[in-house]
């Protein structure tokens, strides 16, 4: 992608609007006591459409964060060839950790709600929804904006900011990290989010799945 894509007024306006919603959706959590669930989907839901309409607004429009409509069947075939490559390396870094006796499983397990319903709506939220929320921002925008210091600060910048926003435990975050390097160096080369936002989707899925039968 070219450098200077996304200026600071789009990020800041961008960060404003991400905030806003958070903070709704955790004082509605907290005051009126709804299961968090559907209300961080509607969050999710809210930020898309917040931040799709600052980049057409007060940004340079759609083509800007390399999401177009004429963009999106050749995004998605990208994507889900990264997406094979992908897997292929996950399952020979899979490979290698049973090789030395450590389950590779218990480092990717989700813990997922008790229901079957509500395993359905965290397969939604969790799968679908906050990936395309999370690549708008973090690829789209906040990607955008580091490039006009070059792909490693943009690459390194972006993932680090994408981990922390991201629940921190004592286990080191190996998905984030690898997740938030692949969809970078993906649109890096491809200028097209539809191929992070299709490389983020099925990854989730996949991990999510994996702790649904694990």
């Amino acid at each position: 992608m070219e450098p200077k894509t996304i200026e600071i007024r789009t990020l800041l306006l961008s960060l404003a609007g991400l905030l806003i919603a958070e903070v709704a959706a955790r004082v509605v959590i907290s005051e009126l006591a709804c299961p968090p669930l559907p209300i961080l989907g509607a969050a999710r839901v809210v930020e898309i459409l917040l931040l799709l309409l600052i980049v057409s607004i007060w940004g340079k429009g759609m083509s800007s964060i390399g999401l177009t409509g004429d963009q999106f069947v050749a995004g998605l075939r990208k994507g889900l060839t990264w997406s094979a490559v992908f897997g292929l390396c996950a399952l020979l870094g899979f490979a290698v950790l049973y090789a030395a006796h450590i389950n590779p499983l218990g480092l990717l397990k989700t813990h997922l709600p008790p229901s079957a319903l509500g395993v359905i709506l965290f397969f939604l939220v969790g799968s679908l929804v906050a990936p395309i929320a999370e690549e708008i921002f973090f690829r789209g925008i906040l990607y955008g904006f580091l490039r006009r210091w070059g792909v490693l600060t943009a690459v390194v910048g972006s993932t680090a900011v994408f981990v922390l926003a991201h629940a921190i435990t004592a286990v080191i975050p190996v998905t984030q990290i690898v997740g938030g390097v692949v969809f970078a160096v993906a649109f890096e080369v491809t200028g097209n989010l539809i191929v992070p936002i299709t490389i983020h989707v099925l990854g989730n899925t996949v991990l999510f799945a994996l702790s649904l039968v694990s």
